[in-house]
């Protein structure tokens, strides 16, 4: 279920307390993976890089209270499977990372709610497709395959246990046909 009264909305500085509080807790309680410290680091580097859109980087709110937050940013692919970043960023991609919830939230469909109307932001500024690392049962459900499928892949050096787990999205039909590439992450540090 999609919880259709999630609204969203562009974050601003003094949100950001509220954002670290968010993210610790989502993370402490609804992952066994990251106690959220290494999150909240993530966003930073994010936010200090060439690649953020601000545009793209939103609060979730539900009856006046911020219940979620994400964000998108630019994201080139390596041409090679070895890895070896390079800033092509021609492909038009954009990153979707990280997610997170407030943990008096969780299953109420707010995560859907807020990924789906962050796509359609996704859309409107005109990139080509988006990409996502997690839970493929959830991602599955806001119209994100398998990367492979789009001629996607994840580099050598971050084997994946279970490969559906790394995701795409076409924010319009064909819009990824003439894409190939690999993910990886060594533009960030926290990544």
């Amino acid at each position: 279920m999609i919880n259709e009264n999630v609204t969203i909305r562009p974050e601003t500085h003094k949100d950001y307390k509220e954002i670290v509080s968010l993210i610790l807790r989502s993370f402490q309680e609804g992952t066994d993976y990251s106690d959220g410290s290494d999150i909240i680091a993530l966003v930073e580097e994010i936010r200090d890089s060439k690649y953020y859109i601000p545009e793209l980087s939103f609060v979730a709110e539900l009856d006046g209270k911020i219940v979620g937050h994400f964000l998108f940013s630019k994201f080139p692919l390596s041409p090679e499977k070895s890895g070896g970043h390079k800033d092509d960023l021609s492909a038009g991609i954009v990153m979707l990372a990280p997610v997170s919830v407030h943990a008096d939230y969780f299953h109420r469909g707010i995560g859907a709610g807020m990924i789906k109307k962050g796509i359609e932001k996704v859309k409107e500024l005109g990139f080509r497709g988006i990409t996502v690392e997690g839970n493929f049962n959830f991602y599955n459900k806001v119209g994100f395959r398998t990367s492979s499928e789009f001629n996607i892949y994840p580099t050598d050096g971050y084997p994946m246990i279970e490969p559906r787990c790394m995701m795409c999205q076409e924010t319009y039909e064909g819009a990824l046909s003439d894409v190939q590439g690999y993910i990886v992450y060594d533009m960030y540090y926290n990544a």
